[in-house]
């Protein structure tokens, strides 16, 4: 199932994705160690072979890097209900989670629930940086996980991704990769 994008939807993806690989750089060094790395995302290994299926539909065919998303509603992590969870794949392969959410109040239980199962993040002043985005960012040996929360507009985005598949999916979106 293809989807196809207006040509000012496909500007405001690329832009998306320069800034996200622009960023994911930086954000590790921020990051807290990850108790319990997943090597994974909610049971599924990184690296597991992924395709359409009862449980998901291919919205995004991008050659080497392919989109999924659930087939069921409502999409909920934890204890907090969620707009929605888009699984990517490199060649194939689970290697990435996009959550999207919005709210003060479910950016706060999914904070909580993210601290309880990958560790405390170190919120005394001075450890994370002011302004009106906030990065909480928990690294482990397999998984990455960066949550970015907007206070101004109350959208929030969590990455949960393949330490292994980061550099394959960067590279996956570039044009000149074969």
């Amino acid at each position: 199932m293809d989807v196809q994008h207006s040509p000012n939807q496909s500007r405001l993806l690329i832009v998306f994705a320069i800034i996200v690989v622009l960023l994911l750089p930086v954000v590790p060094a921020l990051a807290v160690p990850m108790e319990n790395d997943p090597n994974g995302f909610e049971g599924i290994p990184w690296g597991a072979a992924f395709t359409e299926s009862d449980q998901f539909v291919k919205v995004e065919d991008a050659g080497r890097v392919q989109t999924f998303e659930l087939t069921s509603t409502p999409r909920t992590l934890g204890p907090a209900t969620v707009e929605s969870m888009k699984f990517n794949t490199i060649d194939g392969k689970f290697a990435r989670v996009m959550v999207r959410y919005t709210g003060k109040e479910t950016h706060d239980r999914l904070l909580h629930y993210l601290q309880q199962q990958f560790g405390p993040i170190d919120q005394t002043p001075g450890q994370i940086a002011g302004g009106a985005v906030r990065f909480f960012n928990w690294q482990g040996p397999d998984s990455a996980i960066i949550l970015r929360y907007d206070l101004r507009t109350s959208q929030g985005v969590i990455f949960f991704e393949s330490e292994a598949f980061r550099v394959k999916l960067n590279e996956g979106n570039s044009p000149s990769t074969p």
